[in-house]
């Protein structure tokens, strides 16, 4: 797990919990530390640590930090930031739903925190959302510290279930309009890499999706090295599966890197900026506050050196064959002299 190493310094303000003083008029100050490559790791001064513990599935540690307000971490990546989540959110949600003509049910793979039910349930054409996560621990803890989804979790469209999100699709009769992916990063031991298979996809996902149906999966870290880890891949293994492949990106602040999302059908994405504004315009409540129809062309136009590796990209997704994202981690606490 990303690790929490707490220092005494010199500077003066407040510390851990908000009064982080030694006996000695010292700061007290803590800082989360995440190893993101074996020679590469982010940090940042935390306000206090709101909980750690272990569920049957996962770690998982809420923090409150200075930079990026509440953040949870699981597994030792952190999965989302109270003053940036919606910019992920937004990119997982409302591509997806405003390409499909008519979205109306709606499948979640994971999604334990709420967010994306809470995006989802701003589309006036919804009528109901599936959301399936195998961690009920998770679940139950996001409902009550993460105050801000607790409208989405009352919403009387979603049925929350839970359940691995593979045994669930293949156990329902019913298809979907849409189905996303807001799993876990694969991670070698974690509970999801399983969902990122072209065995999966193929056989489970694609069955699922009425006609003209969309699929869209968070794809992991897309920098310029860092998309090589597992958003290539995610894009060919689906590009052997769906007629029509759109990967696109963007930078989230307390991810420290651009991340990936990966949207698949076997009908055509032919909305230009305008008509995509024009649908989020019609069909969602509110505004968005990240995403509109010029930032999805900006997000979905790759760099040039991202293109050419995911034209190059032969490596195909599968359970003897899978591709991982870096470390898995231990939680622990160390002082600094």
């Amino acid at each position: 797990m990303g690790d929490i190493s707490c220092s005494n310094g010199i500077n003066n303000g407040n510390g851990v919990n908000g009064n982080g003083h030694s006996a000695g008029g010292q700061r007290k100050s803590c800082w989360y530390e995440e190893e993101i490559e074996e020679n590469l790791r982010w940090c940042f001064a935390l306000n206090s640590i709101l909980h750690t513990g272990a569920t049957q599935f996962q770690d998982i540690q809420l923090l409150d930090t200075k930079p990026f307000g509440k953040a949870l971490v699981i597994d030792g990546k952190l999965q989302s930031a109270e003053i940036d989540e919606f910019i992920y959110h937004e990119c997982l949600v409302h591509p997806a739903l405003v390409h499909h003509p008519n979205p109306k049910t709606i499948f979640i793979m994971g999604g334990g925190e709420g967010s994306t039910a809470r995006e989802l349930i701003r589309h006036k054409t919804v009528e109901k959302v599936v959301m399936c996560d195998i961690d009920e621990e998770v679940v139950d803890f996001c409902k009550s510290y993460l105050v801000v989804n607790r409208e989405a979790f009352c919403d009387p469209r979603l049925e929350l279930i839970i359940n691995d999100a593979r045994a669930e699709l293949e156990r329902r009769e019913e298809c979907y309009d849409v189905i996303i992916g807001d799993l876990a990063d694969p991670i070698e031991g974690g509970p999801c890499y399983q969902l990122y298979t072209k065995s999966f996809y193929e056989s489970i996902v694609k069955p699922k999706l009425n006609q003209g149906g969309i699929f869209v999966t968070q794809a992991g870290p897309a920098g310029v090295f860092s998309h090589r880890e597992v958003f290539s891949c995610i894009y060919n293994t689906l590009r052997q599966v769906f007629k029509y492949v759109v990967p696109y990106s963007a930078h989230i602040p307390s991810y420290a890197d651009i991340w990936g999302w990966v949207m698949a059908s076997d009908s055509p994405f032919v909305l230009n900026a305008e008509e995509l504004d024009l649908r989020m315009k019609q069909r969602i409540k509110g505004e968005n506050r990240y995403l509109d129809g010029k930032t999805f062309t900006s997000s979905s136009t790759l760099s040039k050196a991202v293109r050419k590796s995911l034209d190059n990209e032969t490596h195909v997704f599968t359970e003897g064959t899978a591709r991982f994202i870096y470390g898995h981690g231990t939680a622990y606490k160390h002082n600094h002299a």
